[in-house]
């Protein structure tokens, strides 16, 4: 089976690190998948989900962004968050999320910007935990 080698790192880490046989990321200008022999790449990533087959399984990430470089069949994913849809804390996000929208009601009195990325992360890593 063809394989790839994946490290996804953040400030607190290495998240995951293996051989997996494709990897879809939450590019800046959307989606994409990486496939053994991708030409060599550079990309921004958003908030989105990172999704890897590794053997018969599938793998489900949260992240908050960051960059992926693809070099010669391996792939370096550093981004602000990564966590596995089975370790995400659901309650703490479903708070998360109550605390962003009620940011972004009181308009004049938050940064709206950071307020809409709060509930943009908070929204995924819910959707993310939602498919284990």
């Amino acid at each position: 089976m063809s394989e790839l080698n994946v490290e996804i790192v953040t400030p607190a880490g290495i998240t995951f690190r293996g051989e997996i046989q494709s990897c879809t990321v939450p590019g800046a200008d959307g989606s994409f998948q990486i496939l053994k022999d991708h030409a060599d790449l550079l990309a921004n990533l958003k908030i989105g989900e990172i999704k890897f087959k590794q053997g018969s399984d599938e793998k489900f990430l949260a992240t908050s962004g960051g960059f992926l470089e693809v070099l010669k069949n391996s792939i370096s994913i550093v981004v602000e968050s990564a966590e596995f849809a089975d370790k995400i804390d659901v309650e703490r996000a479903k708070s998360a999320e109550k605390r962003a929208r009620n940011r972004l009601e009181k308009k004049e009195e938050v940064d709206l910007a950071r307020a809409e990325l709060a509930l943009a992360r908070a929204l995924n890593r819910l959707k993310i935990a939602s498919q284990i």
